[in-house]
């Protein structure tokens, strides 16, 4: 059977605006690749309501899994568990759970439980909480579409929190290999005829840059639910970087003392 599939959407003006920088696509794609879970499409949209009604609809159709981060908290530009109700057709209502384990931890603290707090716990009808160790305010899951927050630490909780109740499949697995001095202009053609090789697999080129005299070189990756394809795939990939004079190196390349490439 096929992997279940999953898309990303990503909500908040603050991220098309530049202000704030996105952390938690690579966290997404990287623990869902580990449960057989492959990130196919990702989205960027506003907080504008029509936009994200119609963007949940449309990927909800299409994937096993619609994950969104953003717009959850307590201010008035925070519209995203509204729209999901308007997404399914049900109301948009206080949650007696969510209600009653935020009453009792603000009262807990002396901190008045007041009305944009309450927006936290205002849901759309017959979700299932995402309850976490990183804050009172849960997120949800309606049917297949998963809501959680977008401060990265949260968003984590939450993830992990979720992911043993997530349909899965069987692990993406990936090799590399690199070399530096060769570069993708030698290597189109034999790489080409690695993926018509291997059609089960995601085989790509990813160029790196660095000072010095060597300036760079090129990782390939090959990667899949199959091991033994994905091994052999990259068997394949090193003659041919040693066919075009590099010498190939298992593993990312070292872009400097702290850092490797991200490919």
């Amino acid at each position: 059977m096929a992997n279940p599939t999953a898309a990303l959407i990503i909500i908040g003006n603050e991220v098309l605006s530049g202000r704030t920088r996105d952390a938690n696509l690579q966290f997404l794609a990287t623990e869902l690749g580990a449960l057989g879970i492959p990130l196919r499409e990702v989205r960027v949209i506003p907080d504008i309501e029509d936009t994200i009604v119609a963007t949940v609809n449309e990927l909800r159709a299409r994937f096993t899994h619609v994950f969104t981060t953003g717009g959850i908290g307590p201010t008035h530009d925070d519209i995203t568990s509204e729209c999901i109700a308007k997404a399914f057709g049900v109301p948009w209502e206080v949650h007696a759970g969510a209600h009653a384990k935020m009453a009792a931890y603000y009262a807990a603290q002396g901190t008045e439980f007041n009305a944009a707090r309450l927006r936290m716990a205002t849901m759309p009808r017959g979700v299932v909480l995402i309850e976490n160790e990183a804050t009172v305010a849960p997120g949800f899951s309606m049917e297949n579409v998963h809501v959680m927050a977008g401060v990265p630490r949260i968003m984590q909780a939450m993830f992990r929190a979720l992911a043993p109740k997530l349909e899965r499949g069987a692990p993406v697995v990936s090799a590399t290999v690199h070399a530096d001095g060769v570069f993708e202009g030698q290597i189109a053609e034999p790489l080409a005829a690695v993926q018509r090789r291997h059609p089960a697999l995601d085989v790509g080129s990813y160029p790196y840059f660095r000072p010095g005299p060597v300036r760079g070189g090129v990782a390939l990756v090959a990667k899949g639910t199959d091991a033994a394809d994905v091994a052999a795939a990259a068997d394949e990939i090193e003659a041919l970087l040693v066919a075009a004079g590099g010498q190939a190196i298992r593993g990312e390349p070292r872009l400097d003392d702290n850092t490797t490439a991200k490919v």
